[in-house]
């Protein structure tokens, strides 16, 4: 998922807990409304030609459908101002009505169950153009160094149906998809998956991608502009893995220099995550005119050809200088969100505190374990702790501090494995247990407690649904240390590793006070950083 920085993030994903206010189009988008319930997306073809002097589109999506059981009434999703101008199904065409984002399709055709039906939705219009990319997303128009169109598509939270019509939720993901992009001859158009062949035309020229993996709506992405091309062949645990970049001819050589730390990526990502989950459908690095995104196969840069964030370190360590930010967090959604993908965006700390977390993975196998350390827990600074991580359900909302607080809670979590290998095994499990699904937050708490070994669901109470972080009171008397945990929601009792002296050990607080004796007086005591808690000397 896009990455946003703290600031902004505060300001937009934060401010709905302050006024939880949801209206019909709130649940109309969030949630699996009967419309939506009784079809399964089986796959897309979708057409758009794209007019970037008018900053225009028009085109169809071509929707194909397993009927799960007997209903004659469809949702659509698609967002003025575009319009849809017509729907049939064999050729015919059909009634719908509209509430704003959503359309209403009746249905003359019997709708029998486990049959396959298709949908053609025709659609044009002027798209909503993106005023912060990819933060408030849509369209990007803008212009290269040379006066040339650069154009590029990006949705997510706002949903895809802002650019195209489409069943748009989490929980039904498209088992493949075709798009087909037309272009003003001389601009090229780089979207998902692979090239299966070029239309060459007078005045276009229309690419034709194919997905042969199921994919998320807001991982579909166009991305038009004036590109040169280079790649590589990456080996990796499933063998040959296509690497291709798309840059503008001016980057061409900044490209070839910076990209390295994509092959540098799937190294570390397959050694903790696993294979890379779309071998099908190739990797690809695309410029446009935005920070990034993580759209499937097709992970779009923006970073200005800098390490770190726009050429800031995030954690403020030095570390975080070491790699190309958009690089290695973009590609590791392709493991978390776009692989494991969320059924509800309540959910979205599924996909950004993994990912997040993934870029101290990176670190910890390029750098060792002290460097990915102090990098995270140097991202801590940026938490705010305002609302849980984890928003109102079914109606498209996403939690506050998904990234750094995420990320900081799973590497807290790792401490108490105290056994890295089990920790990469947990993580590999997990893509390969639900690997091209959906999931739901439960799915994934279940999977870490099973496998870990832990019972982990005060844990998870605590971090995901609270925005209270522990604090361990504690009292020194000679040699008897006194402590407990406040701040805690009920049975939360998180062992410890603690300093006392020269000494580390274990201790297992709770809400009531305990009392541990050591052979000599205390003089020093320290909470092991990697723990994300706080603590306080309560004499």
């Amino acid at each position: 998922m896009r990455i946003l920085f703290i600031l902004f993030l505060g300001i937009t994903l934060n401010a709905y807990a302050q006024t939880p206010q949801f209206t019909e189009q709130d649940t109309l988008r969030g949630s699996i409304t009967p419309e939506r319930e009784w079809w399964d997306l089986n796959y897309y073809h979708l057409k758009v030609k794209v007019d970037p002097r008018k900053k225009s589109i028009s085109g169809s999506n071509t929707i194909r459908y397993k009927v799960l059981e007997e209903n004659q009434l469809l949702q659509i999703d698609l967002q003025p101002p575009l319009k849809i101008k017509k729907i049939t199904q064999d050729g015919k065409s059909l009634s719908f009505t509209s509430k704003v984002n959503a359309h209403f399709v009746t249905l003359k055709k019997k709708q029998l169950k486990g049959d396959f039906n298709e949908l053609v939705v025709s659609y044009s219009g002027v798209p909503r153009e993106a005023v912060k990319a990819p933060w408030d997303g849509g369209f990007s128009w803008k212009k290269d160094s040379n006066g040339k169109p650069f154009v590029a598509t990006s949705c997510q939270g706002l949903g895809a149906s802002v650019w195209w019509p489409s069943k748009d939720h989490m929980y039904d993901e498209v088992d493949s998809m075709a798009i087909s992009i037309t272009v003003p001859k001389g601009l090229m158009d780089v979207s998902n998956g692979r090239l299966r062949k070029v239309d060459e035309r007078r005045k276009t020229n229309t690419y034709h991608w194919f997905v042969s993996n199921p994919i998320n709506n807001y991982g579909v992405n166009a991305n038009i502009a004036n590109y040169v091309h280079f790649g590589e062949t990456y080996m990796g645990e499933k063998g040959a893995l296509s690497m291709d970049y798309y840059v503008l001819p001016e980057n061409l050589e900044k490209a070839k220099r910076q990209f390295k730390d994509a092959t540098r990526m799937m190294e570390a990502f397959e050694h903790w995550f696993g294979p890379y989950p779309f071998y099908e459908d190739g990797f690809k690095l695309v410029e446009v005119p935005y920070l990034g995104m993580e759209h499937q196969s097709s992970v779009t840069y923006g970073n200005e050809y800098k390490n770190g964030y726009l050429g800031r370190d995030l954690s403020g360590t030095g570390w975080g200088l070491k790699f190309d930010f958009i690089i290695i967090h973009e590609s590791g959604h392709e493991w978390f969100a776009n692989n494991i993908t969320n059924k509800d965006t309540a959910d979205m700390w599924i996909h950004e505190s993994f990912t997040s977390y993934s870029e101290n993975l990176f670190l910890d196998y390029f750098y060792g374990k002290e460097a990915a350390a102090a990098y995270v827990i140097g991202t801590r600074k940026n938490i705010e702790n305002s609302t849980p991580m984890i928003a109102p359900y079914n109606v498209n909302q996403t939690g506050g501090d998904i990234y750094f607080k995420g990320a900081n809670v799973l590497h807290t979590l790792r401490q108490l494995l105290e056994d890295d290998e089990k920790w990469r095994s947990i993580l590999r499990g997990l893509n390969q247990e639900f690997y091209h699904e959906t999931v739901t937050t439960q799915q994934i708490e279940d999977y870490l407690s099973l496998h870990s070994g832990i019972d982990l669901s005060e844990f998870f109470e605590q971090y995901l649904r609270t925005t209270k972080i522990p604090l361990l009171e504690y009292t020194i008397e000679g040699n008897l240390l006194h402590y407990r945990y406040t701040d805690i929601v009920d049975g939360f009792d998180m062992p410890l590793k603690v300093s006392v002296g020269e000494t580390q050990q274990w201790i297992f607080p709770s809400a009531h006070w305990k009392t541990e004796s050591f052979d000599s007086e205390i003089k020093d005591f320290k909470v092991d950083r990697n723990f994300y808690i706080y603590s306080k000397n309560s004499q």
